[in-house]
């Protein structure tokens, strides 16, 4: 299986930047595709970022051109560049690996625990 931990998060005012990073251990061959959720309390989990095996990219309308998710394969490493942070963007962020870009709640994908990401106004 494939373990994931995260880190990076922390406290940032308006307008500043982050850069989450998560590093993957264990099987990793059968993961094709990454992405980075997020997920406020009491409200569902949300798609920000994803990059498939070939570097393809997808980003959340809300992050569009404010988030940069990269890879370093030989690292095994996942990344999230966050720039111009809103409060809003404020949450927990999490690092997920699936087996393909459209199967990231089934029982194949694997979830970090998440890292914080506080912006103040």
């Amino acid at each position: 299986q494939v373990q994931l931990v995260e880190s990076g998060g922390g406290s940032v005012q308006t307008g500043g930047s982050l850069r989450l990073s998560c590093t993957a251990s264990g099987y990793t061959n059968g993961v094709y595709c990454w992405a980075w959720f997020r997920q406020a309390p009491g409200k569902e989990r949300e798609e920000v970022a994803v990059i498939g095996e070939d570097s393809t990219t997808r980003y959340a309308n809300s992050v569009q051109s404010r988030f940069t998710i990269s890879r370093d394969k030989p690292k095994h490493s996942l990344y999230l560049q966050m720039n111009s942070l809103k409060p809003e963007d404020t949450t927990k962020y999490y690092c997920v690996a699936a087996v393909d870009c459209y199967s990231f709640h089934n029982a194949r994908s694997r979830w970090g625990q998440g890292t914080q990401v506080t912006v103040s106004s």
